[in-house]
Formats: structure tokens, C-alpha cells, sequence
């Protein structure tokens, strides 16, 4: 759902510009609550691993694909906060290195793709594991947390097109449109968000922000065999750097960013193919960047999808690691000042 150059007026897009700014000025505080040891790092593993599955775009419909938002998956792992801090990365290092999602469009992308979204999908999921509290519930709520964000963020897309689009089309054609091709693409975010969790939450449960002091059964292993007893202890939090789960976590950044975006799909995603079914993708303007060598992901340089993902993901690492490390830093230098 990268929002090209073109689509809104001047107001719109320097009002969302301000709406993401102030989102990313308080999420840079709040952050400061959510990240430590543990979170500091792997925050700028989830931003290398959101845009490497942001590549990988997945058939949804005849003639349309769709892609991993990931703020809901950034959420579940490290914070809401911090999450939208990993989602801005995300979309400034495909905008700036690769011609994906206009600059005079940051500003919206950051707010649809990372604030909108992450909002609705963090309140649905703490609304579920607030009334059940397993792991079986949090990876349940992951997926319809998920699932959900992505037609909330289409659906606001379709808000800000009646506001201030460029092209005169009802808000109710584009609403239905987006919203309804955006509920397939969600099924998949849920999808990848579920795996994903229930993955980490097997391997290493403490690194996991939305699962932390989740109550688990107590098995007591006796002569008769395994007995489960109805109490209950939360998942102890460790202070436990991630440790090799790091190495790990990179190598599968590296599959999917170097060899698996050979095999994504080459259909349109969800809202260019509404924009080219409802009449406004020819308010679409070239992107300012796009003679690069990497725009496009290699294409425009002749650079190989793999190389250009591998690329991709480690600048994305070392912006993103380099801004947690930054905030976790300050954070540390408060406290021993206290």
C-alpha cells in the first residue's frame, strides 16, 4: 500500500507530513519505555525483517498481490512504539534508496502504514489477550490483529482520497474497493504475523513485548505421570540479550531478501490495481528518485532482485539498529543521572 506522488493535494500531504512527524516525535519517547537489552536489538532485526517480506509480494486475487504491512507483527514484538519507529525506517530507506512510495507521499505512508495501522491492530490485540491469556491467544490475536489492520489502513487511505485526492471519485467506490481487496491481503498479514509470533514465542517467549507476563499451565511431572494443575505463572522475563536468536533472525532476513523475492509476485498490489480499475492511477506522478540504480528494487540499475533486497535489508538494519541503540543509549544515561 505505498502511496506514489500524485494521489493528494499539497494540504493533505503536508497535514499528514505533520500528523506523521508528531507520531514519530511521540513514539521516539515512548520508545524509551519499550526498549531494552532485549528490545534495542531486536528492533532492528524486525525492521530488516519487515522489508525483506515487504518484497514478497503474494497473489491474492486474479491479476493482484499484496505485501506484509508489519506494524501489527512489529507491535507483538517489540512495542507499539517502537513498532511505528520500525515501520518509518522501513518506508524512508525504500523511499529514499528505492523509488517505492513517494516522498511527498512519507508522510501518508508513514501515517496509513505505520501509525493507523498499528493503532488498531495493538488495541485488538491487547483487547483479545486482556480476556484470554495463552499462548494459543496471543498467536490467535496476533492473526486477527492483524487481519484487521489492513482494511483499517485502507479504509483511511480512502478517508484522506475523499479529503484531498486528485481525482474526483466517490468515497464510497474507493472505499468498497479498497476495503474489500485489502481483507484478502489481510488474511495473509494474519498469516505472516501468526507463523511469525508462534515461531518466536516457541524459541525464545521473552522476546516477545505483547506476551510478556503471560500466564501459562504449570505442569508438575509425578510417579503417574505429567499432571497439568490448574495454576497458573507467568512466563518469566528474562534479561537475556537475544543472543543467537540475532544471527539467526539475519540469516533468515538474508534467505528471504536474497533469494526468495526472486519468486514474488509481479501483480499489481491492492491499491494500484484500485487505483487502475477506479481511473486515478494516471494521477500517479514518476518518482523524483527513480533513475537510481536501485529503484525499483535493481531494476532501474540492472541490479538483481536478491542483491538489491540484501542491500535493502542491511541499511535497514543499520539505520533502524543504529536509531534503537541511540534511544536505548539515552534512556541509560537518564537513568543513572536519577
Amino acid at each position: 500500500m505505498h502511496v506514489p506522488d500524485g494521489f493528494f493535494n499539497v494540504a493533505v500531504s503536508l497535514s499528514a507530513g505533520v500528523v506523521a512527524a508528531a507520531g514519530v516525535a511521540v513514539c521516539l519517547r515512548g520508545a524509551r519505555r519499550e526498549l531494552d537489552d532485549r528490545t534495542a536489538p531486536m528492533a532492528g532485526l524486525v525492521a530488516a525483517f519487515i522489508f525483506a517480506v515487504q518484497m514478497l509480494n503474494f497473489p491474492v486475487a486474479a491479476g493482484t498481490s499484496g505485501h506484509l504491512l508489519g506494524g501489527t507483527l512489529a507491535a507483538i514484538l517489540v512495542g507499539p512504539y517502537t513498532a511505528v519507529l520500525c515501520v518509518a525506517v522501513v518506508l524512508l530507506v525504500q523511499g529514499f534508496f528505492f523509488a517505492d512510495g513517494g516522498l511527498t507521499a512519507l508522510g501518508i505512508n508513514i501515517t496509513l502504514m505505520g501509525i493507523v495501522a498499528i493503532l488498531v491492530g495493538w488495541f485488538v490485540f491487547r483487547l483479545i489477550t486482556r480476556t484470554l491469556s495463552s499462548r494459543t491467544a496471543v498467536v490467535a490475536a496476533s492473526f486477527v490483529a492483524a487481519l484487521i489492520s489492513v482494511p483499517a489502513a485502507a479504509l483511511a487511505f480512502s478517508l484522506l482520497f475523499w479529503i484531498g485526492g486528485t481525482a474526483p471519485i466517490d468515497v464510497g467506490t474507493v472505499a468498497m474497493a479498497m476495503g474489500g481487496v485489502h481483507v484478502l491481503i489481510g488474511i495473509g498479514e494474519g498469516l505472516i504475523t501468526a507463523v511469525t509470533v508462534s515461531t518466536v514465542l516457541a524459541i525464545r517467549p521473552d522476546l516477545v513485548y505483547g506476551a510478556r507476563g503471560l500466564a501459562v499451565p504449570l505442569v508438575l511431572r509425578g510417579a503417574g505421570g505429567d499432571v497439568t494443575v490448574t495454576r497458573e505463572s507467568p512466563v518469566p522475563v528474562s534479561s537475556r540479550r537475544p543472543g543467537w536468536f540475532l544471527p539467526a533472525g539475519l540469516a533468515v532476513v538474508a534467505l528471504l531478501a536474497g533469494i526468495v523475492s526472486f519468486y514474488a509476485s509481479s501483480s499489481p498490489d491492492g491499491l494500484e490495481r484500485v487505483a487502475q480499475d477506479k481511473g486515478f492511477i494516471g494521477q500517479a506522478t514518476d518518482h523524483s528518485l527513480a533513475e537510481q540504480p536501485l529503484a525499483d528494487y535493481g531494476d532501474a540499475g540492472g541490479i538483481p532482485v536478491g542483491v538489491a533486497g540484501l542491500i535493502g535489508a542491511g541499511v535497514t538494519l543499520a539505520a533502524g539498529g543504529g536509531l534503537f541503540f541511540a534511544v536505548r543509549r539515552r534512556t541509560r544515561k537518564e537513568e543513572v543521572s536519577v
